[in-house]
């Protein structure tokens, strides 16, 4: 019995898995296409069955091989054309669908083996090195010290920003990142170097999906992970279940099916999360319901940045990056994300926090912001205090004054860029106008003139001044002397007012935080900062 079985396994053919080919000493099946792994109550497949040492040609037919009815038609007929008995056929046929089933199974444990997340055990000497940096001072400074020597040129603040966004994904309100800019300016290159920080079994990078593709994960796979979208052009039909998913943590999509019996019923395919997704685009505007459960990061166009980048690129073509060393910081940072462990964050001090009234859509806004305050104190888990709940016993963890103040540096930009009216892009424009008027002693500008020293294209520039004169920003002049239209800037300082309303508000805040948890003496702080202005991600 047991040399027959391994005969039997021996029969079927398995090296191209679309040209199964089964051989007795009857004859030759061969399966072509290969077989679905899904539906395990059928087995469709198209046969091509020829005697062996024969010149008469083969048949050829698609059918289920669990159709009693088909295959003893198909028998039937193989036995005609060929001449030989329909029982030997037929004994042929379940021989087959044998060493099928054998096959189906197996490849489908191998899928689902493949499937199961990978877990990266650490040794003790990594454990302790990553808990050790947790453990230092200043820790989000050196964090981002290593982010910048793993290959990421600038864009200090937003790299910091997308790195604590995509450490959040452990916990059960994870946070989402969108950036911002023209093409070539780097968007996609910032979110893969600092995914590339995360532990690659936490990642999972999506060039293009089907519309329904996010329903066919298995239930738990996309569990706590980050999902990367290189462009979000390409994901316009998968969007809404990515929204449900962000939202509701959780997408259901009903099926209809039809059972070995023929009967129809309905199934439920549901995936769950929560996620953390985070996406590139050129295009501010369209993506409003994505952008809106996001923090919206724009980078920067700078010449300054462009210097930069451009001056990696030198070092790198001329060997001085060692690309070895980047690597090694890489994997000290998934290290060190690894060792970081879900844990309840209590924020005492979230009734006093209150944002600008000028920031638009207050009430997701309001919860991104203190939400970003729980991802910096996650991050300083192992330099927080362990504390239970008395009733339940629950372990965790308190947000400090120091977590929230480097959670206010971090977010004044885009806090900002929540209060703007404008878009992005434009607002760029139009203090990139600001600077040239300043420069050149001017008040006033025509469109050519603008479009000549920014190297702005005339359609960018058309949607931007519709904007910006619609917004009671900038102003026609007409003049008599002058064929083409003159424009004036309505107001040169809106912009640092706001910044500076911005700025106020939370410094308020965190003063009275400051007065009603230490009094008159003064409160231990986040060491101080450059005084220099914050670089602006999106110029």
């Amino acid at each position: 019995m047991i040399d027959k079985a391994k005969n039997n396994m021996a029969a079927l053919n398995t090296e191209n898995p679309l040209h199964l080919t089964y051989k007795n000493d009857l004859v030759s099946i061969a399966v072509l296409g290969g077989i679905k792994l899904e539906a395990l109550e059928r087995l469709r497949g198209t046969l091509k069955v020829q005697l062996n040492k024969s010149a008469r040609p083969p048949l050829r037919h698609n059918l289920d091989l669990y159709s009693d009815t088909q295959l003893d038609r198909f028998a039937k007929k193989c036995a005609e054309k060929l001449e030989i008995g329909a029982s030997l056929i037929s004994a042929s046929f379940y021989e087959l669908i044998e060493e099928l089933e054998k096959y189906r199974l197996s490849q489908i444990k191998e899928r689902e083996e493949r499937a199961k997340p990978t877990t990266i055990e650490l040794t003790t000497k990594e454990q302790e090195t990553a808990i050790n940096f947790l453990k230092e001072p200043n820790l989000l400074e050196k964090t981002n010290d290593l982010i910048g020597k793993s290959g990421v040129i600038g864009e200090d603040i937003n790299r910091q920003i997308m790195y604590l966004v995509f450490t959040k994904r452990k916990q059960q309100q994870p946070l989402h990142v969108i950036s911002f800019g023209s093409s070539g300016t780097g968007k996609t290159h910032l979110q893969e170097k600092v995914s590339e920080c995360m532990p690659p079994e936490d990642i999972i990078g999506i060039t293009t999906l089907s519309d329904n593709a996010f329903y066919y994960f298995e239930r738990k796979a996309l569990s706590h992970k980050i999902i990367i979208i290189e462009d979000l052009d390409g994901f316009v039909g998968a969007l809404y279940p990515l929204r449900e998913l962000q939202t509701k943590k959780k997408i259901v999509k009903t099926i209809v099916r039809k059972d070995s019996n023929g009967k129809t019923k309905t199934e439920h395919l549901i995936v769950e999360g929560p996620v953390c997704v985070g996406g590139c685009t050129t295009k501010e505007g369209i993506y409003e319901d994505n952008a809106n459960r996001s923090f919206l990061l724009y980078l920067n166009e700078s010449n300054a940045q462009d210097q930069k980048i451009m001056d990696y690129q030198r070092r790198a073509a001329s060997g001085n990056i060692n690309p070895h060393q980047e690597t090694e910081v890489q994997e000290f940072l998934q290290n060190v994300q690894r060792v970081l462990k879900p844990v309840k964050i209590i924020n005492p001090f979230a009734e006093k926090l209150v944002l600008p009234e000028s920031v638009f859509k207050p009430r997701r806004t309001n919860s991104h912001y203190l939400q970003f305050i729980e991802a910096v104190t996650f991050y300083h888990q192992f330099q927080r205090e362990s504390k239970f709940d008395k009733k339940t016993g629950e372990e965790y963890i308190e947000v400090t004054i120091e977590d929230i103040e480097n959670a206010n540096y971090l977010l004044k930009d885009v806090l900002l860029r929540k209060s703007d009216e404008l878009t992005g892009s434009c607002r760029n424009y139009l203090e990139d106008v600001k600077t040239y008027l300043k420069s050149q002693k001017k008040k006033q500008f025509n469109a050519f003139e603008i479009r000549k020293a920014l190297r702005v294209p005339k359609t960018s520039q058309w949607r931007y001044h519709r904007q910006l004169e619609d917004s009671y920003l900038i102003k026609k002049v007409k003049k008599k002397d002058k064929q083409t239209n003159q424009y004036q800037v309505t107001d040169e300082k809106e912009y640092q007012q706001m910044e500076a309303q911005i700025q106020t508000v939370l410094d308020d805040c965190l003063e009275h935080i400051k007065k009603s948890v230490c009094g008159d003496s003064p409160c231990s702080s986040v060491p101080k900062r450059s005084k220099s202005k914050v670089e602006r991600s999106t110029k």
